[in-house]
C-alpha cells in the first residue's frame, strides 16, 4: 500500500513539475509571440484601451492616439497625419488586421509592455494611472520625405534616401500608397471593405517597392563589377574590350550596346560613362563569378537588413555558367536588388569603402522622455578607401559626362549610375538611378516602373535621373 502511493505522489509531482515547468516556458518565452499573435484578440482588445505611443519623423509626429468617442468600443483610435507618404514606414495598426512595419516591430514600446519599460508599468499601476506607450523616434527626414514624395507623383516605383556615413534612413516613399486611416478605423465592416479593396488592386498600393520587393538593377549593377574589378588589380584607365556586340558562350545570342561605345577598346571610367555592355560582361567573364558573389555579398546581398521593415534579401546567383555570369555582369539574370541595396551599394564609395549598416529607428522615448532605445551604428569594410574614391570620382564621370547629365546641379557635385533592365523580354522597362551628392553627404536611390500615366518604357537616364535631382536639390 505505501508503495502503491509513493507512486502515485511521484507521478503527481512530476505532472505539477510539468504543469509549472510549462507556466513559467509561456510566461518567459512565449510571453511576447502569445500577445504579438494575430488571433489573441483579448491582447488586442486591452492595447486598444492603452493610449499608444506615437511614432515620429523627427520633430513631427506621423502616427497618434486620440480619444475615441464616448460611444466607441475602445477608448483610443489610432490617426496618421500624410498617412500614404508614411504608410510604408509606420506601417497600420488595425483591430481587424493585426499591424505592420514600424507598428508591428515596436508594438511592445507603443503599448508600454516591453521589459525596459516594467518599472513604468508598475508605477502606473500603484498610482492608479492609464497606462501610455513611448514614443518611436525615426530617422525619417520630413523635407526629404515630402521632396520624394512630390517627385515620384504620377510614377509607380520607390525612392530611399540615405545618410551614408551612419546608414540612417532620410526618407523612404513608394507608390501608389494607400491611406493606414482606413485600416486604423474602430467600423470593423469600412475596414474589412477597404482592405478588400486595397489587396485586390492591379497597381498594388500596399507593396513597399523600396525595401520589401526585389528587381533586376540592371546597369546600375555594374558598380559592383566596377568596384571588383578595382579591387582586383584594374584601374580606371585600364583598357576593356567594347566590340558593338558579344555572343553568349555555347548560345546563339548575341549581346548589344544599348549606346555607342566605339567598337574597340574603351577605358573602365569611359565604359561606365557609357554603360557599354559588352565591356562589363567581359569584365565580369575575366573578374569571375566568385569574385563577384564575394563582392556582391560584401555590399549586403544575400543578408537582411531593417528587420524593422521586413526588408527583402538582394540575390546574386549562387551557380553560373559563362553566360549566366556575362547577363549577370549587367545586372540581369538572376540578379536581384531592392532600391534599399542599391543605395547601401551607392553609399559606401561615400564613406570611405566603409557599408553602413541602415536603420531606420533612431530612439524609442519613454513617456517622461527617458531613453528607452537608441541606435548604434555598425559598419563594415566593404571595399578598399582607394577604391571608394576610385568609384566616387567615375560615378562623377557618368553625371558629367555620360549617361546621366539629367541629374546635373549647377555648382553641386553629383556622381550617379543609370540602370535600364527587364524581368522579362516581353514586359515594360525597369528604370533606375542611384547618386550621391557631396556637402552634405547623402545618398539617393530612385526605382520607376511603368503605370497608368507613364510611356510604355521607361529609362533610367532620361526618366529616373531627373526623378532624383528634384530630391538632391532638396538637400541643398
Amino acid at each position: 500500500m505505501n508503495r502503491q502511493i509513493r507512486i502515485v505522489s511521484l507521478v503527481s509531482a512530476v505532472m505539477v513539475f510539468a504543469l509549472l515547468a510549462n507556466l513559467t516556458y509561456l510566461n518567459i518565452a512565449r510571453e511576447e509571440a502569445l500577445e504579438a499573435h494575430p488571433s489573441n484578440l483579448r491582447a488586442r482588445e486591452a492595447e486598444f484601451d492603452i493610449h499608444r505611443g506615437q511614432i515620429l519623423a523627427g520633430n513631427v509626429v506621423i502616427a497618434d492616439s486620440i480619444a475615441s468617442d464616448p460611444n466607441d468600443d475602445f477608448r483610443y483610435q489610432r490617426v496618421y497625419a500624410d498617412g500614404p507618404m508614411y504608410a510604408h514606414i509606420t506601417g497600420f495598426y488595425s483591430y481587424v488586421y493585426s499591424s505592420s512595419r514600424v507598428e508591428h516591430s515596436y508594438n511592445r514600446y507603443l503599448v508600454g509592455t516591453s521589459a525596459s519599460q516594467w518599472m513604468q508599468r508598475i508605477v502606473d499601476t500603484l498610482s492608479g494611472k492609464s497606462p501610455q506607450g513611448a514614443s518611436v523616434v525615426t530617422t525619417i527626414d520630413p523635407g526629404l520625405q515630402q521632396a520624394s514624395w512630390d517627385a515620384l507623383q504620377g510614377y509607380s516605383g520607390a525612392i530611399v534616401v540615405m545618410d551614408p556615413h551612419s546608414g540612417a534612413i532620410l526618407a523612404l516613399v513608394s507608390t501608389p500608397s494607400y491611406d493606414p486611416n482606413r485600416l486604423a478605423s474602430h467600423n470593423q465592416g469600412a475596414v474589412q471593405d477597404a482592405w478588400s479593396e486595397l489587396v485586390n488592386a492591379s497597381s498594388g498600393p500596399m507593396l513597399d517597392r523600396g525595401t520589401r520587393e526585389i528587381y533586376p538593377p540592371g546597369s546600375t549593377f555594374k558598380l559592383v563589377v566596377a568596384a571588383a574589378a578595382l579591387e582586383n588589380g584594374y584601374t580606371p584607365s585600364t583598357m576593356i574590350a567594347t566590340p558593338s556586340r558579344v555572343k553568349l558562350p555555347g548560345t546563339e545570342v548575341w549581346l548589344p550596346n544599348s549606346s555607342n561605345c566605339g567598337n574597340t577598346e574603351v577605358t573602365l571610367s569611359r565604359a561606365l560613362q557609357l554603360s557599354c555592355n559588352t565591356a562589363f560582361a567581359n569584365l565580369g567573364q575575366a573578374v569571375g563569378a566568385q569574385t563577384l558573389r564575394a563582392q556582391a555579398e560584401s555590399f549586403g546581398f544575400g543578408q537582411e537588413y531593417l528587420p524593422e521593415l521586413g526588408a527583402a534579401t538582394s540575390r546574386f546567383p549562387a551557380v553560373l555558367d559563362e553566360p549566366q555570369l556575362m547577363m549577370s555582369s549587367i545586372g540581369q539574370y538572376e540578379v536581384a536588388a531592392s532600391p534599399l541595396q542599391m543605395a547601401m551599394v551607392t553609399s559606401t564609395f561615400v564613406n570611405g569603402g566603409r557599408l553602413a549598416e541602415p536603420y531606420l529607428v533612431q530612439e524609442v522615448r519613454a513617456p517622461d522622455l527617458t531613453t528607452l532605445y537608441e541606435h548604434r551604428v555598425k559598419s563594415s569594410q566593404a571595399v578598399s578607401v582607394s577604391t571608394a574614391q576610385a568609384m566616387r570620382e567615375m560615378m562623377v564621370g557618368v553625371v558629367n559626362n555620360g549617361t546621366a547629365k539629367g541629374a546635373k546641379i549647377p555648382g553641386v557635385t553629383i556622381g550617379g549610375k543609370t540602370g535600364t533592365s527587364e524581368s522579362d523580354p516581353d514586359s515594360p522597362n525597369y528604370a533606375w538611378f542611384v547618386a550621391f551628392a557631396e556637402d552634405p553627404d547623402v545618398v539617393v536611390a530612385v526605382f520607376l516602373q511603368r503605370s497608368d500615366s507613364t510611356p510604355a518604357n521607361l529609362w533610367g537616364g532620361g526618366d529616373a535621373a531627373p526623378v532624383a535631382k528634384k530630391v538632391l536639390q532638396a538637400t541643398r
